[in-house]
């Protein structure tokens, strides 16, 4: 084993299908399919079991067209507290091999064990004792990949799904990339990959034949990341202080709408959901963005970095407000969300004499602490109250 084989990636396999298979044993082997099940056929799916894959069911897929292709499945509305739960459990085991790791979502990270091998062992013997002791802790399988790098380790851990241990050896780059669509490079959406097949571009070998000033041209500064990622260069660390990026929340309407009355309605109510959240964290945030979806499946974004750091329902509701009012709403909408990114930790702060600034401060909390102790419908403002008299 190669001495600089010191990156793994874990991923957790169809984490919340599984979970749900875990706690129903008598789910076991079924199609399984977690997502927006209380919209009915208007939800997405969050996550499909590998017994529903077989059928072409994938994440982001609206669950009317699962349904039409796996019509025997089970389908459950997510627990996202039980999720957690057993995040928690799992990310507590990888800090038990190195204090390197790196959380990219709630079922996936990245671990830099350069040090470790000492006490555990070569990074494969790493990998093998990760697997077992979350299998036995938790009854959950995921599938590990070893590289020199992230992107390496990314591409193995996704080779042998599920319950796979795949390590990429330095030699092996070329032979292990080559043969695979280009559509397996992380950060190569459906866009980019539509792209390069139309020029007759599909796997990764003919990729590299292409010059770099003609990806640069292509793709701009993807197009100079794509040029060495393809050939096994990532020059990335993995960084044990990444913190929550963004934070958001999105609605999918039983009934598709032009009502922009109701969906600032909506807006508000996430605006609520989003911050609560926020300030759970104890963050604050400068980039506010909104996502709109049409019947259409058209996917509109819009965003904005403003001055000051917020962490208020009336600020975070106020700025995403003049981004719906830019959004073209010529088709009904079917789903809208709002978010707030760039954040860090609040601290904090002196207050002004000459401002007022702590009493909207003081109310979020209060309307937190309500919400904690009574529930999500425990107090409502009036324009939530105007949603509900639309809706009846």
């Amino acid at each position: 084993m190669e001495n600089n084989l010191n990156i793994i990636h874990i991923d957790m396999d169809a984490f919340f299908a599984s979970v749900e298979q875990l706690d129903k044993p008598e789910l076991e082997g079924k199609a399984v399919i977690v997502g927006g099940v209380g919209l009915d056929n208007r939800g997405v799916v969050s996550t499909a079991s590998y017994e529903a894959r077989k059928f072409g069911v994938h994440s982001a897929m609206p669950i009317a067209k699962a349904k039409k292709l796996c019509p025997h499945a089970v389908y459950l509305p997510g627990r996202r507290e039980r999720y957690t739960e057993l995040s928690s459990q799992i990310f507590n085991i990888l800090l038990k091999f190195t204090p390197q790791v790196e959380k990219l979502s709630i079922d996936e990270a990245f671990l830099n064990v350069k040090g470790c091998h000492r006490l555990y062992g070569s990074s494969k013997e790493i990998g093998k004792q990760i697997k077992k002791k979350i299998k036995d802790e938790t009854g959950l399988v995921c599938s590990i990949g070893v590289a020199r790098n992230k992107f390496l380790a990314k591409i193995g851990s996704d080779l042998d799904k599920p319950d796979g241990l795949v390590i990429i050896k330095n030699n092996e780059i070329a032979e292990v990339l080559d043969p695979l669509s280009v559509d397996k490079i992380p950060g190569v959406g459906t866009k980019t990959a539509n792209k390069l097949n139309e020029i007759g571009i599909y796997k990764i070998g003919q990729l590299k034949n292409m010059e770099y000033n003609e990806l640069k041209h292509l793709f701009g500064k993807n197009g100079s990341l794509l040029y060495e990622l393809i050939r096994g260069i990532d020059k990335r660390e993995v960084n044990i202080n990444s913190e929550t990026k963004s934070i958001s929340n999105e609605t999918t309407f039983q009934n598709d709408t032009s009502d922009l009355d109701l969906l600032l309605k909506y807006l508000l109510e996430l605006s609520q959901k989003v911050t609560r959240r926020v300030r759970k964290k104890n963050l604050i945030g400068n980039t506010i963005f909104i996502k709109v979806k049409d019947n259409k499946f058209n996917v509109t974004t819009r965003r904005i970095t403003i001055k000051k750091y917020i962490n208020s329902t009336d600020d975070l509701y106020k700025y995403g407000k003049k981004l719906l009012e830019k959004v073209d709403l010529k088709n009904p909408i079917r789903l809208i969300g709002i978010g707030i990114a760039s954040l860090k930790e609040k601290k904090k702060e002196q207050l002004s004499l000459f401002t007022n600034s702590k009493d909207k401060s003081e109310f979020n909390i209060v309307i937190d602490s309500i919400k904690d102790k009574f529930g999500n419908e425990s107090i409502k403002r009036a324009r939530d109250l105007l949603k509900e008299d639309k809706n009846n």
